[in-house]
């Protein structure tokens, strides 16, 4: 029933050595923002935020902070919506929209700054681009080319930061059960550098894949 998922975060170990899983999930038609707990006395969280998804092919939490515990941050929340390629932002109550992305198959979040969120998709043509989407309003989505073609089978991107500026990528064909690693430096449109790292162990043909990440961790930076 899982349609897509966002990012998970690990807490970490509180005072009482337990600890929280967090993330956000398609199931069926409804979006959920989803609790794991470590404690065996507390149940796993469903919280309810809204019918509608059953169509979405992306749902991803985006959380900047200047520093840890600084009251300066940004967040969003985005979805993709299948079939009509239009994007949705949230931020607190405020949705907009951006429409012209119908040929995005996988994406994957690189990038959290004050100033911009940064996504990684491929198309069904085999093109790579970056979607930087700036925090001002309205939304308007800047779109690179970062490679014209040989990128078109892979039906998810998992993305996590690498060193201060760049990106570790995994890339997943769940047609043939292939997932192959990439090293990916700062964004700087078709020069970017894309170092293959080669074949994943394993096979990979489940419905959804995520990043899962740690709490406290400075924010992406791939852009």
């Amino acid at each position: 029933m899982t349609k897509a998922s966002s990012t998970w975060t690990n807490t970490g170990s509180g005072p009482d050595g337990n600890s929280t899983y967090y993330g956000s999930v398609i199931l069926n038609d409804t979006l959920y923002d989803a609790a794991d707990h470590s404690d065996p006395n507390q149940p796993f969280e469903l919280k309810k935020v809204g019918s509608g998804w059953g169509n979405f092919t992306m749902v991803e939490n985006s959380f900047w902070q200047q520093a840890p515990g600084s009251p300066v941050m940004a967040s969003a929340r985005y979805g993709l919506l299948g079939g009509t390629g239009v994007l949705y932002r949230w931020i607190n109550s405020r949705r907009e929209t951006a429409s012209g992305f119908a040929s995005i198959k996988a994406m994957a979040l690189i990038s959290e700054t004050k100033n911009y969120d940064t996504f990684l998709a491929n198309t069904r043509g085999g093109a790579l681009y970056t979607i930087r989407i700036p925090r001002t309003s309205p939304l308007k989505p800047i779109v690179t080319k970062v490679r014209a073609s040989t990128w078109g089978s892979f039906e998810a991107l998992v993305a996590d930061q690498c060193g201060t500026q760049s990106t570790i990528l995994t890339a997943i064909d769940k047609d043939s059960g292939s997932a192959y690693l990439y090293a990916v430096s700062h964004i700087n449109g078709t020069a970017t550098v894309i170092k293959g790292l080669g074949k994943v162990p394993g096979t990979y043909k489940d419905p959804v894949y995520f990043n899962s990440t740690a709490e406290g961790q400075p924010p992406l930076n791939g852009d």
